[in-house]
């Protein structure tokens, strides 16, 4: 069952953490640092490996020549910690910036100490417009901001930086493209703005993308013949990485790319980018028991053992950011071997079968994915149906998250 990113996109989304700390990193800004586990702990955990990390900025990089990379760390740093991420990336030459779209991310970044640009890409009222400006945080804009940004630029005595959005056809947000000039002129005109930069999103459709691209390049280019600036011109996400080399602009902005996920399963085998998975979800095992042929395991007896067979507890479950839809292919990798998910998710369980011999015992350390093959996010997805940006966005933020 193939899972692309538009059903993803149906879905919600995993609530935000506000802090981490590092290296051993908590979720959540009234959880205290963590340590390592020790041995009677059995609470699931989040890994971030800053070499894959560092490795995806420089194939993307590569990849677009070297153009600058405003890195989307939306929705929890798309699991890994919004400002864990940031952190680990913003030494990066390449990473010109960052791009979040709840207002609290954003603050969130600046206060852990991110001195890099950020792009706020979702909504704002007056009052956090004035707190963003405060804080060198970039709106994204596209409607008529023009008197509230005069004022904010009257009390803090300089331009206020932003970006504008030019909806070439996705129909979310965004200034629609055959009425941006208006809006775009009356921005450009103040002298309280400074236009950082306009952009576009993809509907990921392959003959409208083209059509987008062409009513972008349209639009930017009249205005520029008129003079006005439109900073630096962005559209490429992971996704148009690997389509649309046309695109690339002034600058990209992936996201899921930089984790080393690919966002569609059949783009990790194009060869165009050699992208290592930097997340990992991992437990260890609870308990090890054997059923007997005929005994059940899960909610509604979900499994029934046809012959006597091992099985294992794990204390993870779709709570954690583990999806339902795991006992339907997903496996498990226990010391070096890949063991099915069996029976049902529930909320802080899974179940995997072993054999008729008993392999593994409590204790034992459980991948749920990971850089491996046969265990990347790409592998939990073709297996079950489970959408990569399940796997990352919906991990749990109060789960330890610790880089390696």
């Amino acid at each position: 069952m193939k899972t692309s990113r538009r059903s993803f996109l149906r879905t919600g989304l995993a609530l935000p953490a506000l802090w981490e700390t590092a290296p051993a990193l908590a979720g959540d800004a009234r959880a205290a640092e963590t340590s390592a586990p020790e041995d009677s702990s059995f609470d699931p955990w989040v890994e971030i490996n800053r070499e894959n990390l560092r490795h995806n900025v420089q194939e993307i990089s590569r990849r677009v020549a070297s153009r600058p990379i405003l890195a989307v760390i939306k929705n929890n740093g798309y699991g890994a910690g919004v400002a864990n991420i940031a952190r680990l990336l913003e030494p990066q030459n390449e990473i010109a910036g960052f791009a979040v779209v709840k207002f609290h991310e954003a603050m969130t970044l600046r206060d852990a100490g991110i001195r890099k640009p950020i792009l706020l890409l979702g909504p704002f009222d007056e009052r956090n417009l004035f707190d963003a400006a405060a804080r060198n945080i970039m709106p994204m804009v596209y409607t008529p901001h023009g008197p509230a940004l005069d004022k904010i630029a009257a009390k803090t005595h300089q331009p206020v930086p932003l970006h504008i959005c030019i909806d070439t056809g996705i129909g979310r947000v965004g200034v629609p493209y055959y009425q941006a000039a208006p809006l775009i002129r009356d921005l450009g005109s103040r002298k309280s703005v400074e236009i950082r930069g306009t952009m576009m999103t993809f509907t990921e459709d392959a003959e409208l993308d083209k059509e987008q691209i062409r009513r972008f390049q349209e639009t930017c280019a009249a205005l520029e013949k008129e003079g006005m600036a439109l900073g630096k011109k962005h559209a490429a996400s992971s996704f148009a990485l690997f389509q649309h080399p046309d695109a690339f602009f002034d600058m990209v902005r992936p996201g899921m790319a930089i984790y080393g996920v690919y966002s569609e399963n059949q783009l990790r085998h194009t060869g165009v980018m050699d992208l290592r998975p930097a997340l990992s979800l991992k437990a260890r095992v609870v308990y090890v028991k054997k059923l007997r042929k005929g005994d059940s395991a899960g909610y509604n007896r979900a499994y029934i053992a046809k012959d006597e067979v091992w099985v294992a507890t794990l204390p993870v479950g779709h709570a954690d950011g583990w999806p339902r839809v795991a006992a339907k292919g997903a496996k498990v990798r226990i010391n070096g071997q890949l063991y099915p998910v069996i029976a049902s998710v529930s909320a802080s369980h899974c179940i995997i079968e072993i054999d008729n011999e008993e392999r593994i015992k409590i204790g034992d350390n459980a991948t749920f994915f990971d850089a491996q093959q046969g265990s990347r996010p790409e592998d939990v997805s073709e297996a079950c149906g489970a959408s990569v940006y399940d796997l990352t966005m919906h991990l749990n933020p109060l789960l330890p998250r610790r880089i390696v």
